[in-house]
Parts: C-alpha cells; sequence; structure tokens
C-alpha cells in the first residue's frame, strides 16, 4: 500500500458510533477528490505510529469542518491517542483477502481452520467492517457450520487472543447457554466454588439478546472492565472473579462479534459454542460445567435439540483441551424474581445473605451448579457437592466471599432501583400453567434493559400458583418515563403472555 502524502488537521466532533471506527470529511476536501474517496469507503487512517481502518462519511455541511480538516469518531478518536489540530494520513485500505472465505461461506461451502484463521485474524485487526461483520455471522448463522467448522472457529477464536496460565492443574469455569430470563446464578456459584478452594476465573459476555448478561449484572456492583494483570491478582487472592472477558483481551474477537450479533439479534449455535469455548480455554480452564435449559420458549426448545448441543460442546471442547460437563435443565419459566441487571442482582445478594424471603429456585438453581462443579472438578469427588455447597451458602462463606471478591476488583456498591414502574395485574383468577420467556425477556429490554443497569421486570407468578383477579404477576421497571410507555404499549398488543387456567 502506498502512502499518501496529504495531511488532514483534525477536528473532534464529538460523535459517538459505538466501536466502529468512522471518519468525517468534506465532499470537496483536496485528498477526498485526489484519492476518489466516497461515502462508506474503508481508508486507513495513521497519526503518527497508530493506525486504524475507518468508514467514510462524507459532509455536506461546510460549517463542520474546514478544507483541510477531518473528523473522527470518538471510539476511532480514542484509538490514535488524537488531540485538536493533529495531522493524520490517509490511504486506501487494500481488498481484505479473507473476505473471498465469507463469500465462499455464503454460498454455503465447507471452510477449514486456515480460512477461519484469515478471517478472525482479520476481524481482529479490524479490517472489517460492521457490514462485512454481520455477512460473517449470518453466513454462519442457524445450522451452517458443521462440527469441523465449530473446532476450527473455536482454536482460531483462542490464537487471536491471550491464553492465562495458572500454576493449579485444576481451574473449572461454569457457563449457562441463556434463553431463560433471570437465572442469574454466577456471582453465588463463584463465591461458593471459591470459598471451597478451587479457582474459577469467571469470565462474562455482556447481553447479546438477553435483558442481562453477568458482566451487566455485576457491574451493577462493581468493576468488571478489569486488565489481565488485575484480573489474575484477583483470582490470586480470592480464587475467583467475575470479569468483563472484552476488557481482559481474552479471545478479542469473540467480543467484536457480540456487538454485531447484539445489534441483528442473531446468537447462532456455531459461534455461540465457539464463543463461549474459547474464553474457557484463554482463561485457562480445564474443567467448565455448561448448563442447558430446554423449555418451550426457551433458546433450546427441544430435548432432541439440547442433546445435539451437549454432544457439540463435549466433542469440540475435547478438542482444545476442556473436560466439559454439560447439565440440560428446566427451562419453562424465569429463575428467581429479578430481570434485568439491578433485579438480577438484587435476587442474588438475598440468596448470598441467607434472606428469608430470597428466591427458593435460584438458591436451589445455584446450590445445584455449584455442587456440579465441586464433584466434576475431581477435587470433591468423594463427597456430596451439592451438600457441601449448601452449607458453603448457608453458612454465610459465600456471602463474605462475594463481598471479598467484589472488593478486590475494586469495592462494592449498592444497586440502584428503577425510578418508574407499571404493576401488570392478572386478568382473572385461576393457576398459573404457562409462561412465556421470550416476550417476558422483551418486555425487560423494551423497558431498557440491560442499557439501562435498572430497567426490567419483577416477576411474581411462577407456574402453579394461584392467583386472583387485579393481583400483580409482575412489574415493569424502568429508568425513564418513555421507555416504561414503550414497553406498556407492547404489552397492550400481547396477549397470554403468562396463561392461567
Amino acid at each position: 500500500m502506498q502512502e499518501r502524502t496529504e495531511l488532514l488537521y483534525l477536528k473532534e466532533l464529538g460523535i459517538d458510533t459505538n466501536q466502529e471506527y468512522v471518519i468525517f470529511l468534506r465532499r470537496d476536501c483536496p485528498v477526498c477528490k485526489s484519492e476518489g474517496f466516497i461515502a462508506l469507503n474503508r481508508i486507513e487512517v495513521a497519526l503518527g505510529e497508530n493506525k486504524i481502518i475507518a468508514s467514510l462519511n462524507i459532509i455536506e455541511n461546510k460549517t463542520i469542518l474546514q478544507k483541510g480538516q477531518a473528523g473522527l469518531s470518538q471510539s476511532a478518536w480514542k484509538a490514535v491517542n488524537a488531540k485538536e489540530g493533529d495531522k493524520i494520513r490517509l490511504s486506501h485500505l487494500q481488498p481484505v483477502q479473507s473476505m473471498h472465505d465469507v463469500r465462499s461461506k455464503i454460498y454455503e461451502n465447507r471452510l477449514n481452520e486456515s480460512a477461519f484463521q484469515r478471517i478472525i485474524n482479520d476481524i481482529k485487526n479490524e479490517k472489517y467492517s460492521n457490514i462485512e461483520i454481520a455477512s460473517f455471522i449470518t453466513a454462519c448463522s442457524g445450522d451452517h457450520l458443521n462440527i469441523e467448522e465449530i473446532k476450527s472457529l473455536t482454536k482460531a477464536m483462542i490464537q487471536a487472543g491471550s491464553v492465562i496460565q495458572w500454576n493449579k492443574s485444576v481451574i473449572v469455569d461454569k457457563h449457562c447457554i441463556g434463553g431463560l430470563p433471570g437465572n442469574r446464578t454466577t456471582p453465588i456459584v463463584v463465591s461458593i466454588v471459591a470459598e471451597a478452594g478451587l479457582i474459577i476465573p469467571k469470565t462474562s459476555s455482556r447481553a447479546i439478546t438477553s435483558p442481562a448478561g453477568t458482566a451487566d449484572t455485576m457491574e451493577t456492583v462493581t468493576n468488571v472492565n478489569l486488565d489481565l494483570a488485575t484480573m489474575k491478582s484477583v483470582v490470586e487472592q480470592e480464587g475467583g472473579c467475575m470479569a468483563w472477558g472484552g476488557s481482559i483481551g481474552l479471545s478479542p474477537v469473540d467480543d467484536i462479534l457480540i456487538r454485531v450479533e447484539r445489534a441483528l439479534e442473531v446468537d447462532s449455535v456455531g459461534q455461540m459454542i465457539a464463543s463461549v469455548l474459547s474464553k474457557k480455554a484463554a482463561a485457562g480452564s480445564t474443567h467448565v460445567v455448561i448448563d442447558i435449559p430446554v423449555g418451550k420458549t426457551a433458546k433450546i426448545r427441544s430435548e432432541e435439540d439440547a442433546e445435539k448441543l451437549k454432544y457439540y460442546f463435549t466433542v469440540v471442547g475435547k478438542s482444545v483441551g476442556l473436560k466439559v460437563k454439560v447439565i440440560i435443565s428446566d427451562g419453562s419459566q424465569p429463575i428467581g424474581r429479578g430481570i434485568g441487571p439491578v433485579l438480577e442482582i438484587r435476587d442474588c445478594i438475598s440468596v448470598l445473605k441467607n434472606e428469608p424471603d430470597a428466591p427458593r429456585d435460584l438458591k436451589e438453581r445455584a446450590i445445584l451448579m455449584a455442587g456440579y462443579i465441586l464433584e466434576f472438578s475431581n477435587v470433591f469427588k468423594r463427597q456430596n457437592g451439592i451438600q457441601l455447597a449448601k452449607d458453603i451458602l448457608e453458612s454465610g462463606k459465600a456471602w463474605n466471599k462475594f463481598q471479598a471478591i467484589c472488593k478486590a476488583q475494586g469495592g462494592f456498591k449498592d444497586p440502584k432501583p428503577a425510578q418508574f414502574r407499571y404493576d401488570v395485574l392478572s386478568e382473572k383468577a385461576g393457576i398459573i400453567s404457562e409462561i412465556d420467556n421470550r416476550r417476558i425477556a422483551k418486555i425487560a429490554r423494551l423497558a431498557g434493559a440491560p442499557n439501562s443497569p435498572a430497567a426490567g421486570v419483577y416477576f411474581s407468578a411462577p407456574l402453579g400458583k394461584r392467583v386472583q383477579k387485579d393481583e400483580v404477576i409482575y412489574t415493569i421497571h424502568s429508568e425513564s418515563l418513555g421507555e416504561l410507555e414503550y414497553s406498556s404499549e407492547y404489552l397492550k398488543t400481547q396477549k397470554n403472555i403468562i396463561a392461567i387456567a
């Protein structure tokens, strides 16, 4: 690629384009004319030794930029460490060769490990626009990746980032594939397992299609943006951590893919397996317990699909050196009462504190998961793991460990509740017979979760409960009146989200 000599002066515009790098130029900018740049071209931007690849946006309003000026989106500005008046140099981006592989996948051809490595490395090096990433995700969605391709994608994602080495032979972890509102067992499970003496360096993603991810939830009470050195220090001190994987650089491409998947509302099986297992392997885990909830309106809807997924997780895990145990669980209704970051962590704290009105189903699910991890690790194979987990939780030691982990990560803060609420009432008396998990989750998202952490749904109507007419069956929480009205308007168009027989 030939460097150009034309320099432009930077002007800070303060435009947020999320994580996509964008450069802004006037149409009559000399560089645009000499290079033939047009809107949405991919351009290499160099400021000294710092280089990024950005998408071009053309500005028609001549009052925003002078002829010899350029603007950058906030993320691009930060990436090149720009200051007002800095000089940048622009050049054309050479064709991204791995897009040939993506196009091949779009036409349903099989890709080998080398092809996935080319794609993942180019995405890591930010050579793909969001449109090109979306093309790759779409080509791999549904059932378009066979098991060999999932293995190759997983290995490519591991190799693209850091891999942590620990001086212990057993490193445990857990993951739930999601699709079930609430079900925030991780803060409880990590606290129990770390208190038992095992090493559990838990890294989590933010929500993709759900109202909250574990990282979103933990962020309401402590810092989750740990760098690798801090994360290792927390684990060495307390035996566990609960950090956002994107801040650590483990499987960094996964967070780029998740950012686009979130916009598409796509969470494909092959990429989900590669996403989960690449981060576990990169975190240095040796034993991983996977929870697959199955239900009519959960992410996985049939036992047959769950068994297939179980096989994929086990085989792909083995190919990257992981021992994987898969639990297929009931996914017919939300677990716990809170749906949304703040509401979910309040449930967790209630369980950890052993409060009398803590959600029993969340407590039981967390004890079950922690017990499986303790037994699967082989460290406690001659003990009843579930009883050991229950004893640790009910003794108060898990609550102490949770606070210690939060303190090590930067401190503990009380989660703030939402200002606005709307009670949804039962239309008749009867027994709760069916719950639509997907629409309950959608209401929580429309109310603002997870971007507004206090937003969500407080669920009060588990299966089998007898309710009276006009009894509150759930409450929508929101941080703004607009989002509360948005979610309640959606509610008016829906029937039988909670069926009463």
